[in-house]
């Protein structure tokens, strides 16, 4: 242990603790702006300056590391005059346009302002390029509120491994951005938003939609229907000063109630539909694998409830349900596109479903039909757009909310979130399994595909503790898991003693190392789930800011809770979803389902 003194309290601190750690573990409070915990420390915004006997200038206490003997003064005048003049300087090129501005109250240059007692901006002269970029459909960039903390560049470069955003120029004209000053719509970005969750100020944030689904739902010649997803209800209560982890499944219903959808229907519904397609799409590429050897006759497909037309032997495959992904395979991994489920996610088979089996049901017109998906993810503005996904020449969504849009909206029309009784999804898409909940987090889609496959193939359930495969939970880079399937079917007899590995990654810096070893020949997996953002979609770009582990901790044990108190927990048994099957799409992977629920993927530029 080091032993060193600040503000005339005597403190320990561990090999490698910076002065700021320290003294925020002994609750001494140090302001700081560019700093984030487990991303970003560079000591760009110098905020967080303090004195150390000995040294002739202010440290930045992010940066400066704990040394024996130290002695640190953490509000002395001279550091209090710095940090002044430090902000008064940033406020020189930032706007002054608070109460017009989507942080304003939630802004961490607002609050540092606060901190450091600065209530007016002494210093004026030349701006900063004031652009506003919202040439994507997913992500704004606005150049006039940059503080240059470079929070994003760490994000997308080392978090995320994608590169969209760089320092580009120098000095004075230095701007956060896409290289050759290209604008985000036509860079290379995956438009998984993790620069918007990690940006203090509002110079990265979602594209709105809110006004898009406001008047939607003043328009009477409309049928507004809303769904949304599983991480969505474990999160949305932050919105409202509920703790992290709060489940607030029950309220979100009532709300959506309230702000005028006509139906309220749970994705959760089509994340168990998404394992039967996605599970028997599995099976179909290791049987047609087998098939190829002569181990599986024409005859037996039937038996084995897989179509006759059975997918290209392709392996591992790997999940679809993530568009920030998908978009990032599309740029990197073209050439293994083939690897991918050809499954659409989830929130694209509700919209598809409710446009085609609900519309039947109901006598709608799906032309006058108006989806909306409340999502933790900003990605999924851009998937809306993509022509893949619409049917008939209708989209299958029209507008997608992330999880802090709605809650504007919700406090927009005072409905006063957290006193509002537990309201009910509508059927016949609102009942779900413990298996879609655990979509939320990291390894939950893996999870959720083996509890229904193994089932299938053996007659038996999945044999974890609790159905929980433990291997694959958790927030590191990449996880693996590896079991031998025995005691088969009769009709499975081929797949007696196959080795099954399993691989999960949650954020695309780990997806491009598993993808690398398919290129290379030497992925030991059969299946991979990929999420594009670290922890899965509870840390999607759309989620209440900001997202550190402690939070994403407390939000996958809600999951996992949601998960466990629900009486039916594997999606192959959820009733409406074989109901589903029988009335309408017929077998799973089959022609229907192909024709509403699947789809195609397209090769990107890289550069």
């Amino acid at each position: 242990m080091i032993h060193l003194t600040v503000d005339e309290r005597a403190l320990l601190a561990e090999d490698g603790e910076t002065i700021l750690q320290v003294a925020t573990r002994n609750h001494i409070e140090i302001p700081t702006l560019c700093y984030l915990k487990d991303v970003h420390k560079t000591g760009a915004c110098r905020l967080c300056v303090v004195e150390v006997e000995g040294s002739k200038t202010l440290v930045a206490s992010c940066i400066a590391p704990a040394t024996e003997g130290m002695v640190v003064r953490t509000s002395t005048q001279r550091v209090r005059k710095a940090r002044k003049v430090l902000y008064e300087l940033m406020l020189s090129d930032h706007p002054a346009d608070c109460l017009h501005c989507e942080r304003n109250q939630s802004c961490e240059f607002q609050r540092a302002g606060e901190i450091v007692n600065v209530r007016s901006a002494r210093f004026e002269g030349r701006r900063s390029r004031a652009l506003v970029d919202d040439t994507s459909p997913s992500v704004v960039r606005d150049t006039s509120k940059c503080i240059l903390c470079r929070r994003c560049v760490t994000v997308c470069n080392e978090v995320q491994g994608v590169g969209a955003l760089n320092a580009q120029h120098r000095g004075f004209t230095t701007e956060i951005g896409p290289g050759g000053d290209l604008l985000l719509g036509s860079a290379v970005c995956a438009f998984c938003g993790q620069c918007t969750t990690v940006c203090p100020v509002d110079a990265l944030h979602e594209a709105d939609s809110t006004a898009a689904v406001w008047k939607a739902l003043a328009d009477p010649d409309k049928v507004v229907v809303v769904q949304t997803a599983p991480a969505v209800r474990a999160a949305l209560g932050e919105e409202f000063g509920l703790p992290p982890g709060t489940i607030v499944t029950g309220r979100m219903a009532e709300s959506l109630r309230r702000l005028g959808f006509d139906y309220v229907f749970d994705t959760n519904f089509t994340a168990d539909l998404t394992i039967l397609e996605e599970g028997y799409e599995l099976l179909g590429r290791i049987t047609s694998l087998f098939r190829s050897k002569g181990a599986v006759s024409d005859e037996r497909l039937a038996k084995l409830g897989l179509p006759a037309h059975l997918p290209a032997p392709v392996l591992p495959m790997v999940t679809s349900c993530s568009p920030g992904w998908i978009k990032y395979a599309e740029h990197f991994h073209a050439p293994l596109l083939d690897h991918l489920s050809t499954c659409k996610s989830p929130h694209m088979m509700l919209g598809a479903l409710t446009k085609s089996w609900f519309a039947e049901r109901t006598g709608i017109d799906p032309k006058k039909m108006f989806v909306v998906s409340v999502m933790p993810c900003t990605a999924k503005k851009f998937e809306i757009t993509r022509p893949e996904m619409e049917n008939g020449g209708v989209r299958n969504v029209d507008a997608v909310l992330t999880t802090r849009e709605l809650g504007r909206m919700v406090r927009e029309a005072g409905l006063g979130f957290p006193t509002l009784p537990e309201g009910r999804f509508d059927n016949p898409m609102g009942q779900s399994t413990g298996a879609a909940d655990v979509f939320g987090v990291t390894g939950g889609v893996m999870e959720a595909a083996l509890r229904t496959v193994y089932e299938v193939v053996t007659g038996r359930p999945l044999p974890f503790d609790r159905l929980h495969v433990a291997p694959i939970q958790g927030f590191e880079r990449i996880k693996t898991a590896a079991f031998t399937l025995s005691e088969v079917k009769p009709e499975w007899d081929f797949l007696e003693g196959v080795e099954v590995g399993v691989a999960v990654t949650s954020g695309l810096a780990g997806a491009r190392v598993l993808m690398d070893q398919i290129a290379e020949g030497k992925s030991p997996y059969l299946f991979i789930e990929v999420m594009g953002c670290p922890g899965g979609c509870i840390s999607g770009g759309g989620q209440p800011r900001l997202t550190t582990d402690e939070i994403r901790q407390k939000r996958l044990e809600a999951i996992y809770r949601e998960d466990e108190g629900k009486p039916i927990r594997k999606s192959h048994e959820n009733p409406d979803i074989l109901k589903l099957y029988s009335e309408f799409l017929g077998q799973p992977d089959g022609h229907r389902s192909h024709e509403l629920l699947h789809t195609t993927y397209t090769e990107r530029r890289r550069n």
